[in-house]
């Protein structure tokens, strides 16, 4: 039991948080318009998901920014569960 405590111990702390935003234009918001969680299996090997941001802001030209984030409560899923289960967060911007 002590070395599964060690394991999970250990994935934890090199496991980190990921981030990736995309800029379309000027300065962001603070809030997103939109905000969703998606899950993915098995570390998501060969899945996508597709949010079209164009239709939560009403036009492609009122897209401010995506961001598709890995939090550190989405990584503890993904260590407990080996990697079968691996939640993102996906945020919208839009422009006002």
């Amino acid at each position: 039991m002590k070395y599964q405590a060690g394991i999970i111990s250990v994935a934890l702390l090199i496991g980190g948080c990921a981030s990736q935003q995309f800029v379309v234009s000027g300065d962001t918001e603070e809030s997103p318009t939109e905000q969703t969680s998606q899950a993915f299996f098995v570390n998501g090997i060969g899945q996508h998901r597709v949010i079209d941001a164009a239709a939560v802001c009403g036009g492609a030209d009122k897209v401010q920014k995506v961001e598709v984030q890995e939090t550190f409560l989405n990584g503890v899923f993904r260590v407990i569960t080996f990697g079968i289960y691996t939640p993102r967060d996906a945020k919208v911007y839009c422009k006002k």
